[in-house]
């Protein structure tokens, strides 16, 4: 009997690193392939990597907490299990780097590899974390319903975060939003700002994704107004911080760099508006 048990937990156990990698290369391939991301690991500064494994960790631990593969986990099993992400995160990223020569074993400096590494371990840890349990099978699906119906604002807060890291940091390090924020005239701006508003509202009220008719039938003109504005003020945020990272506001006006947050945040809003209601 106990040995059956352990077959099934240990069995149980690799299905969930499996889907965790599957995740963490879904929806981090992009990154892997992008080379102002390598750019960046290269000049990096130590202070910047430990900013970003501690803001990654943070998030980790936010998501496994709302919207994890154990619903019921206790913190202790949420902080293992955001660790482990993590690890799998750095070692794919390692793995994928070395595979595509972006890194060496010899004649590269440690400080280059580590950079390389750790930039990319931690958009694939989030995908990794996604990954564990949105390719769940069937019978965590129960759980996980259980789940959504005690969610709160901060756990959609949360989500909403990762969802627009998702989006929008696939995008952040390209020269294209730089190029688009220079050359577009403030009618653009504008635009671009009303449409990342209009579809955090299309998205969250005037779908059919899971969750939507509920909440918008109670206090439709209070739910509108606030889930509107924390998406789109999250989808700012998340794409200020990414542009900031990558090296996007060095050397330009505040103008240049507003318009860099905006031209992001409409794909960050996307990710902020559909991520807390389809990462989950």
């Amino acid at each position: 009997m106990t040995e059956n048990h352990n077959s099934r937990a240990l069995n149980k156990s690799l299905k969930e690193y499996a889907r965790g990698i599957a995740g963490g290369l879904l929806f981090s391939f992009p990154l892997l392939y992008t080379m102002e991301v390598w750019w960046t690991g290269f000049i990096a500064d130590p202070l910047d990597l430990m900013i970003l494994v501690v803001v990654t960790y943070l998030l980790l631990l936010g998501y496994n907490r709302f919207a994890g593969m154990h619903p019921d986990a206790s913190w202790k099993h949420v902080f293992i299990d955001s660790v482990e992400e993590m690890g799998i995160g750095l070692l794919i990223s390692f793995g994928v780097l070395l595979m595509l020569n972006r890194i060496r074993l010899s004649g590269m400096g440690i400080d280059e590899v580590m950079g390389k590494v750790i930039i990319e371990a931690m958009a694939v840890s989030i995908g990794v974390s996604i990954g564990t349990a949105q390719l769940g099978a069937n019978e965590e699906e129960e759980k996980r319903q259980k789940s959504r119906e005690r969610k709160t604002k901060v756990g959609f807060f949360v989500l909403g975060i990762c969802g627009a890291i998702i989006v929008g940091g696939n995008v952040a390090p390209t020269e294209e939003i730089v190029m688009i924020a220079m050359e577009a005239a403030p009618g653009h701006i504008l635009a671009m700002a009303l449409v990342s508003l209009l579809i955090s509202i299309i998205v969250v009220f005037f779908s059919d994704f899971k969750g939507t008719a509920r909440r918008s039938r109670n206090g439709l003109l209070f739910d509108m107004t606030f889930d509107t504005c924390v998406s789109y003020i999250t989808a700012l945020g998340v794409s200020a911080f990414v542009l900031w990272f990558f090296g996007r506001f060095d050397g330009v006006s505040f103008w240049v760099a507003f318009q860099q947050v905006v031209v992001l945040g409409v794909l960050s809003s996307l990710g902020a508006s559909a991520g807390r209601l389809l990462i989950k």
